[in-house]
């Protein structure tokens, strides 16, 4: 048996991370956590920003507790949610502070863009959905408002590669997550130079793109000296989160699609080419890149955003509840009461998300939840009916039939959302594993070590090493005529 290798995947969720140490003997992985913090947004004047030093603050921490926890970790990796960006300018140094891509100074974004190229366009030549703080929307709305930071600016490092600069000194930007920045052309898996020209961005920004696995550079010996840990390689995995979450799925063949559960759902499959046509466009899928020459061919939900907004808002009213209690809650409530579409533009950060759900059920003529777990239910039955929508707007737009769904992320713990999920698309769910974005990121971090040579074998590895647990449909019947309900509120 080969010698157990540690590797530390550090994932930096829009809301938490962890460092995750992982311990390979060569057929199986185990994961340890070593280290988790909160990722909160920081509201300074009229910008909502990240704290990206304080994020690689607690880097650094994961570091330290990684070493405390085994003493010989053989290399680093971070992966990160995509679309944000530092920009960096004379002498190395950090330009502002990124911009969270939930800050509205990108509302109006897509429509100037549209004066340049319109929609068709944009998608024939990279194939990225249309969300409004996609990076070129956020690049765009800094022009209109004439940011002194783009004068200044030498390099665009997305988030997980700002932290790999600052980790090594290094700059680079890893494929998958410099995918979602829409200024790439997704055939070639390269920067559009004449799009982004087009738009009065520096094409160089990017600079040079590397693949998942590639060793980027040593730990910088300043670092490794307060942390005690080796000044080993630090290596991009699939830097994009969801990336990394694919990567780990165990399965086989091209039957089966994705669903990544988190504050974001994404739900999709894993392509050997991108699919851009009329159809696509109008359904609003993406074609991200995804390790060697797949793509990543998915739909962004809004996700357990809905749920997590409630439950704040409840607590603000004097009603702490946990999420057990809520599921709780949810359960004793009437099903189907009231439904909404997740993606409705008035949920994306609202002051209020019972009341954003109430506003909408009256826009739409339906009945508003008038309680806790009547709000609860209501996200999770819309969400389960929009996972079924795109479910098979993904099939039509592929040729293929799916199969089963793999479930992985954090939400793939919320029993009572697996079981709807199944009984909405009337097919098997398949659940696990809960860790797969750091699965991916160790995984990556071998195969750029050598230790693994094919994502087939890194889904071999991932397989003798997980549990999973499967949920079958329940009572069709009753989300079939739900559907039917729920179509009318969809685009």
């Amino acid at each position: 048996m080969a010698a157990t290798r540690e590797m530390l995947a550090i994932d930096v969720g829009a809301a938490s991370g962890r460092g995750i140490v992982g311990q390979f003997d060569g057929q199986k992985i185990r994961l340890s956590i070593v280290h988790r913090f909160t990722n909160s947004p920081v509201q300074l004047l009229d910008q909502m920003v990240w704290d990206a030093p304080g994020l690689f603050h607690e880097i650094v921490h994961c570091l330290r507790a990684g070493h405390t926890s085994c003493h010989d970790i053989a290399s680093v990796g971070v992966d990160t949610w995509g679309v944000d960006f530092g920009l960096i300018g004379r002498g190395g140094t950090l330009l502002g502070l990124p911009r969270h891509y939930r800050d509205p100074h990108t509302e109006s974004a897509m429509d100037l863009a549209f004066q340049t190229f319109s929609r068709e366009d944009i998608y024939r030549r990279t194939g990225i959905q249309f969300l409004r703080f996609n990076t070129l929307f956020q690049l765009i709305a800094m022009r209109r408002d004439h940011s002194p930071l783009l004068a200044g600016a030498e390099h665009l490092l997305m988030m997980p590669d700002l932290f790999h600069y600052w980790l090594t000194g290094i700059k680079s930007n890893e494929l998958t997550n410099a995918s979602t920045t829409q200024l790439m052309d997704a055939r070639t898996r390269s920067c559009d130079y004449e799009l982004a020209a087009k738009f009065g961005i520096n094409p160089n920004w990017l600079g040079s793109l590397v693949q998942p696995g590639t060793i980027l550079g040593p730990l910088r010996r300043q670092i490794a000296t307060d942390t005690g840990v080796n000044p080993v390689p630090v290596i991009a995995p699939a830097t994009h989160d969801t990336a990394s979450a694919v990567v780990a799925i165990p399965a086989s063949g091209n039957d089966w699609a994705f669903l990544s559960s988190g504050t974001w759902s994404l739900l999709g499959a894993e392509l050997p080419q991108p699919v851009i046509t009329a159809a696509s466009l109008a359904a609003n899928f993406t074609n991200e890149a995804g390790v060697g020459k797949s793509i990543r061919f998915l739909k962004n939900i809004m996700g357990l955003w809905l749920v997590q907004e409630c439950q704040q808002s409840f607590a603000k009213a004097g009603h702490d509840y946990s999420f057990n209690e809520l599921m709780e809650l949810a359960d004793q409530a009437r099903p189907f009461h009231c439904l909404v579409d997740p993606d409705d533009a008035s949920f994306l950060l609202p002051p209020d998300m019972p009341q954003a759900i109430s506003a909408f059920c009256r826009r739409t003529n339906l009945p508003a939840p008038a309680e806790p777990g009547q709000f609860i239910r209501c996200c999770y039955e819309s969400l389960a009916l929009k996972y079924r929508h795109v479910l098979l707007q993904l099939e039509s737009l592929t040729g293929r039939q799916i199969k089963a769904v793999h479930v992985v992320g954090g939400g793939s713990q919320n029993a009572m959302l697996n079981q709807f999920t199944a009984d909405a698309i009337n097919r098997p769910v398949i659940v696990g594993p809960i860790e797969a974005t750091a699965l991916g990121n160790v995984m990556m971090q071998a195969m750029g070590l050598g230790l693994v040579d094919s994502l087939t074998q890194i889904r071999e590895v991932v397989q003798q090493s997980v549990e999973t647990k499967t949920y079958e449909p329940k009572e069709p019947a009753k989300w079939d005529e739900a559907y039917g309900r729920f179509r009318t509120l969809v685009p």
